[in-house]
């Protein structure tokens, strides 16, 4: 893409070099190219930015006094986020839209033109794949499943029957998405367990993220919905009947349990756990291993905004530090020998 069609698209001002410059990737400050697009949003950075071999460089204004002569530069705001978006523009074909010789693509499958079906890929009955949308060695959809344009699908990814994607939603290798929840009816005179209907759907709406080995049930007789924006790292698990926010962030290892909520924007860091039926409230930020019990509802009301929750139950951090210094002291008190000099527990330093 030309710089002139990258400021349209994003924004930013051109202070200096040619409009028409092609601008072929994005890199580093140390592997960047003439042709490289690198950011800047520091001192430091922008040193490195405007020495290095990048042909266009997008920074913050007023990070450097004078720009080098031959240099690129855009200037925005928010370099980070301009440079992260230019990448998803610039980025490079990955090869001729193709269905290989090896891919199973049913008769009655609608496959767009674009569609890029790599080796051993199985496409079920009246399954429908959006232009551009790219589905990589080994991974199955099932049938009646509908996934919209310009995914990529990974390798080894399945997708269960009746399974509804967004575009421009990214599932990375060995994901499954729409498989049965874990639902059981337990006999109490024998003891046995059948189990309960796992018939549901799954809802993945656009610009979705889904990091390699998560997994992602299916409802049991209505739907799992994962909403738009929303990014899950690797190996995450969501159950059945749960409803994930807009742009709700799930970190590595974490579980929720069936028919639990997330609300917008909230952010669970790695290895929370959250019980069936919970609740966590919009913009909710939970650091990891925290815990909610099922059936709880955990939200910002009266805390300060960006306040991070911790622990299992999980409260404001503050309060998990004040409670654990408090502890610290009367176990010291508690030790044989110790003198009231020694450990005051009433006192509360954190």
């Amino acid at each position: 893409m030309t710089l002139r069609e990258l400021v349209e698209e994003l924004g930013g001002i051109i202070v200096q070099g040619d409009p028409e410059w092609m601008v072929e990737a994005v890199n580093s400050c140390e592997r960047a190219s003439a042709f490289d697009l690198a950011f800047a949003d520091s001192e430091a950075s922008a040193t490195a930015a405007l020495t290095g071999n990048a042909g266009t460089v997008v920074l913050k204004p007023g990070l450097a006094k004078e720009y080098p002569h031959g240099k690129i530069i855009v200037e925005s705001d928010q370099p980070r986020l301009w440079f992260a978006k230019a990448a998803k523009l610039v980025k490079k074909s990955i090869g001729a839209a193709i269905i290989a010789h090896s891919a199973v693509v049913a008769p009655d499958a609608r496959v767009d033109i674009g569609v890029t079906v790599g080796p051993c890929a199985v496409i079920g009955p009246h399954a429908r794949i959006g232009d551009g949308t790219r589905i990589d060695a080994g991974a199955v959809v099932g049938e009646g499943v509908n996934i919209g344009e310009h995914c990529h699908i990974y390798p080894r990814v399945v997708i269960y029957p009746g399974t509804t994607i967004g575009s421009r939603v990214v599932v990375h290798a060995g994901a499954v998405l729409g498989a049965d929840g874990f639902g059981y009816v337990r006999d109490p005179v024998s003891g046995a367990y059948t189990q309960f209907p796992q018939q549901g759907t799954l809802a993945i709406e656009d610009d979705v993220e889904i990091g390699a080995n998560s997994t992602i049930d299916r409802g049991a007789l209505e739907e799992t919905r994962i909403r738009r924006g929303a990014k899950i790292d690797n190996l995450v698990h969501v159950g059945h009947n749960c409803d994930i926010g807009e742009h709700v962030i799930l970190v590595a290892l974490t579980g929720i349990s069936g028919s639990s909520t997330v609300g917008k924007a909230a952010v669970l860091a790695g290895q929370v756990g959250i019980g069936d039926h919970a609740h966590v409230g919009p913009g909710v930020i939970l650091g990891g291993q925290s815990g909610v019990f099922s059936g709880k509802t955990i939200s910002n009301d009266g805390q300060r905004p960006g306040t991070v929750m911790f622990g299992t139950p999980a409260r404001p951090l503050k309060q998990v530090l004040r409670e654990q210094a408090l502890l610290a002291r009367m176990a010291k008190a508690a030790r044989p020998g110790a003198t009231r000099d020694q450990a005051k527990p009433g006192e509360d330093s954190a």
